[in-house]
């Protein structure tokens, strides 16, 4: 098991690499994969940092609004912007920065209520008019609290922006190998990773060794990372959505269900584990760092 080019730890259960990362500026709209990213406490900068909103402040997503695949983010760091495109409209940009200027508005992401800062009426009509609906993109205030569930986190208290619950989504390249060979061989077309909305992708591990994963070690030395799997992700119709059309297809779902089914929630069909940063929150994580971890056999 593992990739001796890239082992550094001989000695543990499972050593591969970094093979793609992804951040998702906007909650389920599409995401950008990157060859680096600075790691916060909050998952990868930018990271679910905006939401859409419905005109009473609950969070929208592709589960009712596939179209959302279809919204193009782009981190321009050069111009200080969050560029927006979509097929058929004109771009827009929205500040990287966070504006304490903007009014706050009281939204609602799953159980959690807080306030989140408005970006305006441009990106509102933006938004509006390519989804169909009535709505207004927001910014997470860091002045706000959010936590993962203490349950889930052995009782630390792990911040969160708008991600479902937890910092980090990692997957492995392995995993979706497996599925797309049941998929294949049962007459469907294979799938690409981004309908996983994974966050990290690690390689040169067999399938589903995260669901197993105690501490992962990314790195070496004084610049080594952590992250801590804490949960398995449990699937919602998102991944029946293609990408690149909004056009939505059971076959993804149906076939995870045949042989994903997790005990540890209760059957709930999982992809993919949920972690959170146990270290170097502010480092640069990159593709093609090493990775190392002990595996539970509980």
């Amino acid at each position: 098991m593992g990739n001796p080019a890239v082992a550094f730890e001989p000695n543990a259960d499972l050593t591969g690499a970094v093979a793609r990362l992804f951040v998702y500026p906007v909650k389920s709209c599409a995401g950008i994969e990157v060859r680096e990213a600075v790691l916060t406490e909050t998952g990868l900068e930018y990271d679910r940092a905006w939401m859409l909103v419905d005109e009473q402040g609950v969070f929208l997503t592709q589960r009712a609004l596939p179209r959302m695949a279809l919204v193009h983010p782009r981190l321009a760091r050069e111009q200080g912007e969050l560029q927006l495109k979509a097929p058929g409209m004109p771009g827009i940009g929205v500040p990287l920065a966070t504006d304490a200027a903007r009014p706050s508005l009281p939204v609602v992401v799953w159980k959690d209520s807080l306030l989140a800062r408005d970006e305006g009426d441009e990106a509102a009509r933006w938004f509006s008019r390519f989804l169909g609906v009535t709505c207004r993109l927001v910014r997470f205030d860091p002045a706000q609290q959010r936590l993962s569930s203490m349950r889930w986190t052995r009782g630390l208290e792990v911040p969160n922006q708008f991600n479902d619950g937890f910092p980090v989504l990692l997957t492995s390249t392995a995993s979706l190998d497996e599925l797309n060979a049941r998929l294949v061989t049962a007459g469907h077309p294979a799938v690409g990773m981004e309908r996983f909305r994974p966050n990290v992708v690690i390689d040169g591990v067999h399938a589903h060794d995260e669901d197993r994963v105690d501490l992962l070690r990314i790195g070496a030395g004084a610049d080594e990372l952590h992250l801590q799997p804490v949960k398995p992700c449990a699937r919602c119709p998102i991944p029946n959505v293609d990408p690149a059309t909004a056009e939505s297809n059971p076959s993804v779902g149906d076939m995870l269900r045949s042989y994903r089914q997790d005990r540890r929630l209760e059957g709930a069909v999982t992809f993919g584990m949920n972690a959170i940063v146990r270290q170097g929150a502010g480092r640069v994580l990159r593709v093609g760092q090493p990775i190392a971890a002990d595996l539970r056999f509980d």
